[in-house]
């Protein structure tokens, strides 16, 4: 087709069709992720789900649509067409609500979110799928396989415009339910092009009902209460879900529906979550905590470790935080400032270590997706390139959520065999009593050290380093049995495995503040304890499938 011939190209009705299937199958895949994540997670399994879904609804269509390619009319696909945009409207209207009832099923971990991918996305998928081989049947090319592939490339080309749309365009830019309702619109559109220029009555009428639905569904939706309290803030980053959520004077950050960093209102230094008054055992283990001068943390989230370390001690704090909206929400909601002292560094961290020459005193590993840190930064490679930026006498921290003996260890006994791989001595300290999935601060130092709980609970008590840690100190555990797990390599990082025998215990967040909403925990491990730790009783997470639902400050 010469240039001529391509700029006066106008498609076929059948074509228009294929495009726009394409566009939207794809569309609805890359959008299925943010629906799905916050309840299921964004791991392997959830993708797997997903793409699992999608293609074979494709293909069920695709067969159905060629045995009765001897039907195929225009007016067929419009009807096609408006029975997908009525199920985008279902979809918009009440995915919370079916995300809800599919994640109490009893399914293994690794199958939690394919009924509900299935329910959501099965129908309209497989319907779409009917365009291809009726836009074939109807085509002006020559020969069945001139056809059939000016109809693929045409779908093909659609499905690259979807995904690039809604990946770069989209998603920054709009909401779900705003996104759902774009893509019922396009495909009544374009239902109603096809009547043209009969305009037939009932597929018009059609069209504009379903209209009016997706209207309806994208500016009413279900009217639920929100039992996390106040929602101040809410958005769609380029990464994942984020809100602001107020109760009870304490204002929590939630990424993908998970708790990631909170802050009293009343006392914003206060420290909510338990776990985060770790982040300073490190400074017992430095020669000298005076002379510690950089701090990097790798996860931002509320920024609630890197404000503290800038308030407490004189030193220089790097954030690398991947998300710049996440950055924002600090800013706005958190009390964040950058200053000489806080420098926020919008990138991967892995990324920044490899760009960077800068030597640390203190590297803390707190990145997290929704319910695991991400699979490059658990890894042995990761590792030693942290290792490689400490001074000396740096000492590394990695935020792992697991259970620290038992069922639900697998993922935490694995990092810390990755970890003490890479480092010359490692320790860990459980943040919670309880027995079940919990915060694990795994602390690594780059020198030959033999730390003894006695030595560092002297330490602390001769150590001015503003915060008394010898109720932290008592979660001392002694080292891991490691024989059964994998040392997390490039090649080999099973991360998603290791954590599925999270998903049936209670996650257990410890908070500072005394007072407790708890809820029945069936599945809490009820194992041998340890000692008492000097905190107040924890708050419980509810078992959830298929995943923990972390917090990272």
């Amino acid at each position: 087709m010469s240039l001529g011939q391509t700029a006066a190209y106008r498609p076929t009705k059948p074509e228009l069709a294929v495009f726009v299937s394409g566009v939207t199958s794809m569309g609805l895949e890359i959008l299925a992720g943010r629906i799905i994540a916050p309840q299921f997670g964004n791991s392997i399994y959830t993708w797997g789900s997903i793409i699992t879904v999608f293609l074979a609804a494709l293909s069920l269509g695709y067969w159905q649509g060629g045995k009765h390619a001897e039907t195929a009319s225009n007016r067929r696909m419009t009807w096609l067409l408006l029975g997908t945009a009525g199920y985008v409207a279902i979809v918009v209207y009440g995915s919370d609500q079916l995300l809800l009832s599919a994640s109490m099923l009893p399914l293994p971990a690794r199958y939690a979110s394919l009924p509900a991918v299935l329910v959501l996305f099965g129908p309209p998928t497989y319907l779409l799928g009917f365009i291809s081989p009726y836009a074939a049947e109807l085509s002006q090319k020559e020969g069945i396989g001139e056809a059939s592939g000016h109809v693929y490339a045409l779908g093909t080309i659609g499905s690259i415009v979807g995904a690039g749309a809604t990946t770069y365009v989209l998603i920054p830019s709009l909401g779900i339910d705003a996104i759902g309702f774009l893509f019922g619109l396009i495909l009544v559109a374009t239902a109603f092009t096809l009547t043209l220029p009969t305009l037939s009555p009932r597929p018009a009428g059609a069209s504009i009902g379903i209209a009016v639905v997706l209207v309806v569904a994208a500016g009413i939706g279900p009217v639920a209460f929100d039992h996390r309290g106040d929602v101040v803030y809410q958005t769609q980053t380029a990464y994942q879900e984020l809100e602001v959520v107020d109760s009870d004077g304490v204002r929590t950050l939630y990424l993908d529906g998970a708790r990631h960093s909170a802050m009293d209102l009343d006392d914003p230094d206060r420290h909510v979550f338990e776990y985060t008054r770790y982040f300073h055992a490190p400074m017992l283990m430095v020669d000298d905590p005076q002379e510690v001068e950089d701090v990097l943390f790798i996860g931002g989230g509320g920024y609630t470790g890197p404000k503290d370390f800038e308030r407490s001690y004189d030193v220089d704090v790097d954030v690398v935080e991947l998300d710049p909206a996440v950055t924002r929400a600090a800013k706005e909601y958190f009390r964040l400032e950058e200053s000489e002292n806080l420098t926020a560094h919008t990138e991967d961290g892995r990324v920044f270590l490899q760009n960077t020459d800068k030597k640390y005193d203190l590297i803390v590993l707190d990145a997290y997706q929704k319910d695991q840190v991400p699979v490059h930064m658990t890894q042995l490679d990761f590792m030693e390139l942290a290792e490689n930026h400490l001074d000396e006498d740096g000492v590394f921290m990695a935020n792992i959520i697991a259970a620290p003996s038992g069922s639900g260890s697998a993922f935490y006994r694995a990092q810390y065999k990755t970890i003490d791989e890479a480092f010359a001595s490692t320790y860990s300290f459980r943040t919670s009593s309880w027995d079940s999935v919990q915060n694990i601060e795994v602390v690594a130092t780059k020198a030959n050290t033999d730390f003894t709980v006695d030595e560092l609970e002297k330490r602390n008590r001769n150590r001015e380093i503003g915060i008394d840690l010898s109720g932290e100190l008592s979660g001392y555990m002694a080292p891991p049995q490691t024989d059964d797990v994998p040392i997390l390599t490039e090649d080999y990082a099973p991360v998603g495995k290791l954590q599925a025998s999270t998903v049936d215990q209670t996650y257990v967040i410890e908070q500072t503040d005394g007072e407790r909403q708890t809820e029945p925990a069936s599945s809490l491990a009820t194992g041998p304890q340890p000692a008492t730790l000097a905190r107040p009783a924890p708050t419980l997470e509810s078992p959830r499938s298929p995943g923990l639902a972390p917090a990272a400050p």
